[in-house]
């Protein structure tokens, strides 16, 4: 059997774009935000384009320096993007953003990498630089729904403590769901991939076990940073958001 990774032809891939346009033409239908989606879909397929060049180059250069500022572009970018969800003066909750996705993705990342994993160098970038990617995007995304949904529990007239409860909740939907559903309904990417290249199955699945624990703790943390940060300006933050 071979075990060798199938290289996906370019015209093979175009076809998987058919069910994200498909989603596009339904948004378009229903007047909703279908420019957005794909906005979205065209800066995910250059993006992609672009980080497989720029991968080759980081890889190769086995360099502590040019790792520290791809992390450093990480954190930065995925900050910005977590209150994509937040309309107006979003700079002015940037650096609490920033802080909590530091602590809670910050921390989890230096466990795994040299604690769990144990990497030597410490910055070899196969390994850092998509684990980064991980914990760092599920932060993001656990901040950005909990600043979207402590917004709509405050303005409904909820007090700080049970609306910081409730968005600390929602937040973590995505990610319990995976855990529920991971080796019954799902087989998620990481393992996947090692599967495909011929890692055994067991193997696979200790990685996808630190992949899940990682991506639970990164999100849990940050949106919590973030949930406790915003206290002091709750009425301020609501007030921004209307």
């Amino acid at each position: 059997m071979n075990n060798s990774i199938q290289i996906i032809p370019l015209i093979n891939l175009a076809f998987a774009f058919i069910p994200a346009l498909f989603v596009v033409a339904i948004l378009f239908k229903w007047s909703l935000r279908w420019r957005n989606s794909l906005y979205a879909i065209s800066r995910m397929l250059i993006q992609l384009l672009l980080i497989g060049y720029f991968l080759t180059y980081i890889f190769d250069s086995d360099s502590a320096l040019v790792v520290m500022c791809v992390l450093a572009v990480m954190i930065t970018a995925s900050s910005w993007i977590a209150l994509r969800t937040i309309e107006t003066n979003r700079r002015l909750l940037y650096t609490k953003t920033l802080y909590s996705i530091i602590i809670g993705g910050g921390l989890t990342f230096f466990l795994i990498t040299q604690v769990v994993l144990d990497i030597n160098p410490w910055y070899y970038p196969r390994y850092i630089i998509p684990l980064a990617g991980m914990i760092f995007a599920n932060a993001m995304n656990s901040v950005s729904l909990a600043a979207e949904r402590l917004t709509a529990e405050m303005e409904r007239g909820v007090v700080y403590e049970k609306a910081r409860n409730i968005a600390l909740r929602a937040s973590l939907i995505p990610i319990t769901n995976a855990l529920f559903a991971v080796g019954l309904v799902s087989l998620p990417g990481m393992m996947t991939g090692q599967i495909l290249s011929g890692i055994s199955p067991l193997i696979a699945a200790r990685y996808q076990i630190m992949v899940m624990c990682m991506v639970y703790g990164a999100s849990g943390i940050s949106a919590a940073c973030f949930l406790v940060f915003i206290k002091p300006n709750t009425a301020d933050f609501v007030k921004i958001n209307n």
